[in-house]
């Protein structure tokens, strides 16, 4: 009896550590992308242990990947039936299925949930994808702080995403507060043990000057990209574009510029920055900083002498492989203690608009909406990320200062039913009566829409540049704040490139004031309308031969080591 008694424990113990081990060759499948082996690991499990919780969680995660969002629904609400204490498993699942859905109310308490239920020692796989997962709903609904947190934490748990991760958390932090140098400065250390490639040190008779982005395409950086590749000094200079992404109709009209242009898609950080040290670049321009598919990694390999972050970020890259930062005496009229690079500073807007490359521009609508509606009609189509509460209290007080006025928000949260909910319960909370507001989802007809504003409202302490600039070109005077550090500054910037001074706030209070001033000035509004495109068109923010002329004649002083 005792050894039938001790052989069956043994075979307990041996079906234990079967069940154990096919659970974790599941969690390495599904951390591998791999949701197919997965699946067959799950079989398995079922095979040796139909009762498990684990096996329906586990298929749900699967069917997840798939796209089959009801089956992955039912697999984890099966799972739950069998064991709803601590399956975190299922409840990931049903938080992922609510995220594809849009559903951010119901998303976003399960994943948080999940988030603080487990640790990265006990189930790292789960943890990391539910902060992945829990970071982007959060941005959508307008919590760029807690979608910084979220990747912050994350980034500690997978060593291979690290990097993408806080750079991707340093970008956030730009939209309630600007990046400390010391949180900049620590993305250095994921490159501290590398060895900078070796580079030539021939000298051509032209300097060569590389461009590097993931951004020459539909995007808001191609916005700005001309006149580097269309209306730089031939004689002196030699161009070359490295893109880093593909591309699209807009990536083809940029083609066609007398430009080198070399393909980087899905090289290795370092074979891309050994192509570019090949080519004996003297300037290397990264123009995407620590936003999407960022190209930092490249640049960490030192590919050129001389490397400078221009247009895509707003705050130090904290990379010691980056000389230069692209700024403007408006930007950064003095030092800032924040940058880890030497400020070069343009005399106008560090920011050129050239958007014909990207789309056809409609026309500027005739009259102010307000003539015909007899209301004015207060705008924001700025990333709805970019709109704290502080914000938001400004511009309550400033639909209070203009009688029966209207606010108009367009944003991609705007898009779905939950993220209408989240905006206007936030305007709720800061007393704006939500009947006065007209939330618009996004759509590709945006421009046309500055038909219905009169006045646009910036935001900050993360300003709008591309949105800016759009709606100056389409007619409707945008009232700014100016801040204290770069991204805080470059609506002033761009205005104060465009002779639009008149417009910049020096203060909240005057923020308020000058909205309200212009909302009651029915003349000042009908001789925006008519005259802001073509003044814009004549003034310094869209001559790109003086931008060219300006940024080039620093390149030389540069080169010469002046």
């Amino acid at each position: 009896m005792d050894e039938e008694i001790t052989r069956t424990k043994y075979a307990r113990r041996g079906l234990l550590q079967a069940i154990k081990d096919w659970s974790a060759a599941a969690d390495r499948f599904i951390d591998d992308g791999d949701p197919y082996a997965a699946r067959a690991c799950a079989q398995e499990l079922f095979n040796l242990y139909p009762k498990s919780a684990n096996v329906p969680a586990i298929l749900g995660e699967c069917e997840l990947y798939f796209g089959n969002l009801d089956k992955a629904e039912s697999y984890a609400r099966q799972s739950l039936e069998k064991n709803s204490h601590y399956n975190t498993r299922a409840n990931l699942v049903l938080g992922g299925v609510a995220a594809e859905r849009f559903e951010l109310d119901v998303a976003i308490p399960l994943l948080r949930e999940v988030a603080e239920s487990v640790t990265s020692y006990e189930k790292p796989g789960i943890l990391f994808r539910a902060l992945t997962w829990l970071s982007n709903e959060l941005y959508l609904a307008g919590d760029p702080d807690g979608a910084a947190d979220c990747l912050l934490k994350a980034s500690r748990i997978k060593e291979d995403r690290a990097v993408e991760l806080y750079g991707k958390h340093l970008f956030y932090l730009n939209y309630r507060r600007p990046p400390s140098r010391q949180a900049s400065e620590k993305y250095q250390t994921f490159f501290d043990d590398i060895t900078p490639i070796e580079r030539a040190s021939s000298r051509h008779k032209k300097i060569r000057v590389g461009y590097i982005s993931p951004d020459f395409r539909q995007h808001a950086v191609a916005n700005f990209v001309e006149p580097f590749i269309k209306n730089f000094d031939a004689d002196h200079f030699q161009v070359t574009c490295y893109q880093t992404t593909n591309g699209d109709d807009v990536t083809d009209r940029l083609k066609k510029n007398k430009v080198r242009w070399r393909n980087l898609i899905d090289k290795t950080p370092f074979d891309s920055a050994r192509r570019i040290a090949a080519d004996e670049i003297d300037f290397l321009i990264d123009l995407s900083g620590h936003s999407q598919n960022s190209c930092l990694p490249i640049l960490a390999y030192k590919p050129a002498p001389i490397q400078m972050m221009a247009i895509g970020y707003v705050s130090s890259t904290g990379l010691n492989a980056v000389d230069y930062f692209l700024s403007d005496k408006h930007c950064l009229p003095s030092r800032s203690e924040r940058f880890t690079e030497k400020i070069f500073r343009m005399p106008d807007c560090h920011l050129c608009y050239a958007p014909k490359v990207v789309k056809k521009m409609p026309d500027v609508s005739k009259t102010p909406p307000c003539i015909e509606r007899r209301h004015i009609t207060f705008g924001s189509f700025n990333n709805f990320a970019k709109v704290s509460d502080q914000v938001l209290g400004l511009w309550k007080k400033i639909l209070d200062g203009v009688e029966d006025s209207r606010l108009i928000i367009k944003a991609k949260t705007c898009s779905i039913p939950s993220g209408r909910a989240i905006v206007t319960q936030r305007l709720s909370d800061v007393g704006i009566d939500p009947a006065r507001v007209e939330l618009r989802p996004f759509s590709p007809d945006y421009l046309e829409q500055y038909a219905d504003v009169d006045i646009a409202l910036d935001t900050f302490p993360y300003n709008g540049g591309l949105t800016t600039c759009e709606a100056l070109y389409m007619g409707v005077p945008v009232i700014a704040l100016e801040g204290e550090t770069h991204g805080d500054r470059i609506a002033a910037s761009i205005l104060h490139s465009a002779r639009s001074d008149e417009l910049i706030a020096a203060t909240e209070d005057e923020y308020i004031k000058k909205a309200v001033e212009l909302g009651n000035d029915l003349e000042r509004l009908k001789n925006y309308r008519s005259t802001l495109r073509s003044s814009m068109k004549k003034s310094p923010l869209m001559d790109q031969k003086l931008y060219m002329k300006n940024f080039e004649a620093v390149l030389k002083k540069m080169f010469r080591g002046e």
